[in-house]
């Protein structure tokens, strides 16, 4: 018994130690020629163009749910006027990102994993050391690179389409004035917020790609283990958005 958790820990220290070797290297080679700028093109359009549909589902849906529950929560006290506040707060400091961001891990994430672990499995990894190109720079950077510059903008989007579903259901079900909603839900944002909302997203982004590559780089197993590294991915991404999302509320409420 001893034993076997003395393996388990020596496991995932290892882990640990192989994960951040990657990111460091991943991070050494942005500021490193050669750029791949089609291949980074390409990545952008995956990740963005093709997670903007499910990213505007979630934030019109989350938006139009707030606004029922803030209503309900607010009549009470007379306050249902000030749902816009709740609205626009929610989303933007947490809502927007951690859901937008647990999206993109579901379809981004789970795609680079697989994506990867084909290429491990099918030795196509180790056809691109032999032609003198680094795996590493050419793949990972590129969507890393990518997850950079295109979450945070699927998450303003998020943000907007949210607080965009939530004036739709208080015109129309709730039956506030439009000028109230949206000034107060302008109003209640505060700069610390607007940073809070971008800084987040881009940590995601981060822990998104870097883990996805990285399940993707250690797959084992041929084709039983491309799926065993998806379901990592999933599942390590998201636990890892969820507890990095507390530790930054934290440190901005300390600032």
């Amino acid at each position: 018994m001893v034993v076997r958790l003395k393996e388990a820990m020596l496991g995932y220290v290892l882990v640990v130690q192989e994960f951040t070797l990657l990111c460091a290297r991943t991070i050494v080679n942005l500021f490193r020629p050669p750029y791949y700028v089609q291949e980074t093109i390409l990545q952008m359009d995956r990740i963005g163009v093709g997670s903007l549909f499910i990213v505007v589902l979630t934030g019109m849906f989350t938006g139009m749910v707030l606004a029922l529950q803030g209503a309900v929560q607010l009549e009470p006290y007379g306050a249902s006027i000030y749902v816009s506040r709740l609205i626009s707060t929610s989303v933007v400091r947490e809502l927007g990102p951690v859901l937008a961001a647990l999206m993109i891990a579901g379809r981004v994430g789970t795609g680079i994993a697989s994506e990867l672990a084909s290429m491990t499995v099918t030795e196509q990894i180790d056809a691109l050391r032999a032609e003198g190109t680094d795996p590493i720079h050419k793949l990972v950077t590129t969507r890393l690179i990518a997850c950079l510059c295109m979450i945070p903008l699927l998450t303003i989007i998020t943000d907007g389409i949210a607080i965009f579903g939530g004036w739709l259901v208080a015109k129309l079900y709730l039956g506030i004035d439009s000028y109230f909603y949206w000034t107060w839900a302008f109003e209640a944002l505060r700069q610390q917020d607007l940073i809070l909302g971008l800084v987040k997203p881009a940590v995601f982004g981060f822990l998104i790609a870097m883990v996805g590559c990285y399940a993707g780089f250690s797959t084992k197993g041929g084709t039983v283990g491309v799926g065993v590294s998806t379901t990592q991915a999933m599942v390590s991404s998201s636990i890892l958005i969820l507890a990095s999302d507390f530790f930054l509320t934290k440190l901005f409420m300390a600032l």
